[in-house]
């Protein structure tokens, strides 16, 4: 007889897929090519074009089966929010994400009956800013239903399940699992043709992120326009825009010269890993995160790496980066410009930064996290 565990893999056709949509591919692949004997995996998706379930099936080869939801995603979120449409059929249900279908079931008499949710970060609460409040709300309404009905939350650090914690307590159901670089994240063939294509300075930092507050992109800008890092360029990789701004935008509210700092926007793995890998310096400023996978990206390509004093950034840096504090927000912009200084003032530190980051980089890994996600649904 064989199990199948289901995964809610709808993120990785999202019209803005973002790191979910990362992470549910990257994951799901691993959890198809280590599933245990006797196991399988099977994929849910909402309601979307024909094209879209083709690109399911060439991304995750070896999946035994795709239920397509009758409802498309915005629909399916509300139905599963208020508590309607179930799945076909029970057993072992992943969702890489809080869109789940969450509902009363008994996991002791109902074999392999189980749900599994992942909660990447708690900014619905921290920042909600940064969301809409269409959003804001959807995520404490999934969140009280996974308290209520989830069998097991998976949050990617230690940091977020603390701060979970503060928020909704759900004891023991609570396991840490990470995520790891893209597979797909490595220097393609012609490095020079790209980045001549993407107009790569000979000298540059490089950061990763959109505009929202909590981001910190905006005080990396104000940093630019401190006399420690005068003439050095910018480049922002991306998506372009949030709520009217641009990068362009607040380099130029910055008091900084056209060209000074400049959006790439959204960058193929390709693009992004000769980015990475050409930048004198990777920053990431981020106020408030889950995991912090740029951190994680650069270092791989060995590029020295300033990043904040974020908890969670701190947990996966793990000492290979630069931290800055973020106390005293107000001086925060130019503590990052003393940071940055300090990488491009002293090749050696570069060269060892990028050596411990490549280390730490190897630690990380979706074989383990695929492992690790396989055991807990064992253990329940």
């Amino acid at each position: 007889m064989t199990t199948t565990l289901r995964v809610i893999v709808d993120q990785i056709v999202a019209p803005i897929p973002g790191g979910i949509g990362r992470y549910t591919e990257e994951l799901t692949r691993e959890l198809i090519r280590r599933a245990p004997r006797g196991c399988d995996v099977s994929g849910v998706v909402s309601a979307s074009p024909e094209a879209d379930y083709e690109r399911i099936a060439t991304l995750l080869p070896g999946m035994t089966d795709l239920f397509k939801s009758a409802l498309a995603r915005r629909e399916l979120e509300l139905a599963w929010q208020h508590g309607f449409t179930r799945l076909p059929g029970s057993g072992m249900l992943h969702a890489t994400g809080l869109f789940a279908p969450l509902f009363k079931h008994d996991r002791v008499n109902e074999a392999g009956s189980q749900t599994v949710v992942t909660i990447h970060d708690v900014i619905p609460w921290t920042n909600p800013e940064a969301l809409s409040p269409r959003r804001v709300g959807w995520y404490k309404a999934m969140v009280k239903r996974s308290y209520k009905y989830a069998d097991a939350v998976v949050v990617p650090t230690h940091a977020v399940a603390g701060q979970l914690l503060e928020i909704v307590d759900f004891g023991e159901r609570v396991r840490v699992i990470g995520g790891a670089v893209s597979t797909k994240l490595r220097l393609p063939v012609d490095p020079d043709v790209r980045a001549e294509r993407l107009g790569l300075p000979e000298k540059y930092i490089l950061s990763v992120g959109t505009l929202q507050e909590h981001k910190g992109i905006g005080r990396l800008i104000e940093a630019l326009a401190l006399p420690e890092l005068d003439g050095i360029p910018l480049l922002v990789a991306g998506p372009e825009g949030w709520k009217g701004l641009d990068v362009e935008g607040l380099a130029r509210d910055a008091g900084l010269e056209d060209g000074r700092v400049r959006s790439l926007g959204y960058l193929a793995d390709a693009d992004l890993a000769v980015a990475l890998d050409r930048a004198a310096v990777f920053v990431f400023p981020s106020l408030a995160e889950g995991f912090g996978l740029p951190v994680v990206e650069a270092f791989s390509l060995g590029t020295p790496v300033v990043h904040s004093d974020d908890p969670a950034v701190l947990e996966v840096s793990a000492g290979a980066g630069l931290a800055v504090p973020r106390a005293e927000p107000e001086t925060y912009h130019e503590r990052l410009a003393a940071a940055i200084r300090a990488v491009l003032d002293d090749p050696q530190l570069a060269k060892r930064m990028g050596f411990e980051g490549q280390d730490r980089a190897r630690t990380f890994s979706w074989a383990d996290s695929a492992d690790r996600v396989w055991q807990l649904h064992a253990d329940l």
